[in-house]
């Protein structure tokens, strides 16, 4: 079985070199990055057979794409087999002139694969809990310094690419959300008016960026345009397809266009790699599920999904995230109006300590204002007795306080699937129908 296993699998990699690279969707470098590494294939055969003449000329074709798409890498890799092809017919003069290009080369490259180390470092650390979230973003300044200085001495699109993320998260970290607006457009410009590499720039992931941005500094009319026009550029089966549409559902979701969110959220729910996403993913898109139904008249909601929906709120510990940051609040506040919407007294008691018990250990910094304003909002609730008049009166103070709450940074913010306002007026909606018994 194993050797059969390994056979189909080589079959399978075979196909591999039949791809189509051309199509619009993927992404723009992947064409001519593969031309490069085609053509390296060759010339090693090639090579190998003691062809030096017609290996030559492929070498320096290489090296004029390797050129034009800024791939320093696969220049310096088809520069050393020339060197070594020079080397072998004893070409002093072509060895000298080839063998100063690639000193040069190196020296760029190093710069380049500085300028990769610091982004990568900022993007892993992004991935981690929010304590050392915090730590990149402490040292995101002096990376910021060093990558100027990098661009400064190998102006490169790979340092030029470094550089342009980790100005993106640094804004993102601290909430400078018009920043990336701005940065976003300028880039686009800069690719229009020929001084970035239109080989290499990926304008899927400015895109991206660009709608984000409008989603976390509240535009979520302007992001969903934008967003509509982005999404007919990203190849469904790309892996960032899925990220893309999450945040267009939320850009939706905060427009108030529930009926198009729950579109968008069957649009992802038929592409066939779905189910192919990772745990987290798939846990995500649960909660932006449960969300979007939740905004939606409760009878749409067919039997077999009102019991999906009951599993998910009887959940006695949030799974998604052991970091007390993230999507915890909206996985406890679902429950609680669910519980609402079926007016089972002891159920919404029941999430409304815990709730308390995560604002007194998880929302007192700064930065979590809105959460920390939004729960003790819900905490009015008993002491109201559930009534919506009285809790309409009360809450208005809170609700001003959200109203005014500065943007903060993702790394310091509850995500809020649909606005605590919005929120806090289907409680009063839901109350206004029955108190819970």
């Amino acid at each position: 079985m194993r050797q059969l296993r390994a056979r189909v699998q080589d079959k399978l990699l075979n196909h591999l070199f039949f791809l189509d690279h051309s199509d619009p969707r993927f992404l723009v470098s992947r064409r001519y990055e593969v031309e490069c590494l085609d053509l390296l294939h060759k010339c090693t055969i090639l090579y190998l057979e003691g062809e030096y003449a017609l290996n030559e000329r492929l070498l320096r074709r290489c090296m004029r794409l390797a050129v034009q798409g800024e791939f320093t890498t696969y220049e310096e890799q088809a520069a050393q087999k020339l060197r070594t092809i020079y080397a072998s017919q004893r070409q002093q003069a072509k060895y000298d002139e080839m063998n100063n290009r690639l000193l040069e080369l190196r020296r760029v490259l190093n710069l380049e694969q500085e300028a990769e180390e610091i982004r990568l470092a900022v993007l892993i650390g992004m991935e981690q809990a929010v304590s050392k979230r915090q730590a990149v973003k402490l040292r995101i300044p002096d990376y910021l310094a060093r990558l100027e200085e990098l661009y400064k001495l190998a102006p490169t699109f790979t340092t030029f690419s470094a550089r342009y993320r980790v100005r993106l998260t640094s804004a993102g970290l601290a909430g400078q959300y018009d920043d990336i607006i701005r940065d976003t457009e300028e880039a686009s410009e800069m690719l229009q008016a020929g001084l970035i590499n239109e080989r290499r720039f990926d304008q899927r992931f400015n895109q991206f960026m660009n709608v984000y941005a409008h989603l976390r500094s509240r535009r979520p009319m302007e992001g969903l345009v934008l967003a509509k026009e982005f999404a007919q550029t990203i190849h469904p089966t790309s892996s960032n397809w899925f990220y893309f549409y999450e945040h267009y559902l939320l850009l939706a979701l905060h427009a108030r266009e529930y009926e198009r969110a729950l579109v968008l959220l069957h649009t992802a729910q038929k592409n066939p790699s779905y189910g192919k996403q990772r745990q987290a993913a798939l846990e995500r898109w649960e909660l932006l599920a449960a969300y979007t139904e939740l905004m939606l008249p409760f009878e749409r909601m067919s039997v077999k999904r009102r019991s999906q929906i009951a599993v998910f709120a009887a959940l006695t510990v949030p799974e998604y995230s052991r970091d007390k940051l993230g999507f915890n609040v909206a996985i406890l506040v679902f429950q609680l109006v669910h519980y609402l919407q079926q007016r089972l007294l002891e159920p919404v008691l029941s999430r409304l300590e815990r709730l308390r018990k995560y604002q007194q250990r998880h929302l007192r910094d700064a930065a979590t204002l809105r959460s920390r304003t939004f729960l003790r909002l819900l905490l009015l609730l008993p002491e109201a007795n559930f009534d919506h008049v009285v809790l309409a009166q009360r809450g208005r103070p809170f609700m001003a306080i959200l109203k005014k709450a500065p943007l903060v940074g993702e790394a310091d913010s509850e995500v809020e699937i649909i606005p605590y306002e919005d929120l806090w007026q289907l409680v009063l909606d839901i109350l206004a129908i029955g108190e819970p018994e």
